[in-house]
């Protein structure tokens, strides 16, 4: 298994418990694939450093995990077609 961090930002304009149980959504994606999750950070509300679809804040949530390159790429087609998810990254942890 090998070492990832994900990066993804929630729109502002849904409830709280949305924006919860969305993150629980992804957890569970990389629990069922055979994944473990090290560390999971709700950095909550923040500011864009540009606009993104019309919107100027978006809820920061930093996972960082441990998966097989499968897990990775289900879960980058998840973050894809979610509508709560204004943007993702999901970079190869080395360090």
């Amino acid at each position: 298994m090998r070492k990832y961090e994900l990066m993804f930002i929630i729109r502002t304009d849904i409830e709280q418990e949305v924006v919860q149980s969305t993150v629980e959504k992804f957890q569970a994606i990389i629990s069922n694939g055979g994944g473990e999750i090290a560390k999971t950070d709700l950095m909550g509300k923040r500011r864009l450093a540009y606009e993104i679809n019309k919107f100027r804040d978006g809820h920061y949530v930093l996972v960082n995990f441990n998966a097989e390159p499968a897990v990775v790429s289900e879960l980058d087609r998840v973050l894809k077609i979610s509508d709560e998810v204004i943007r993702h990254l999901i970079v190869n942890d080395v360090a």
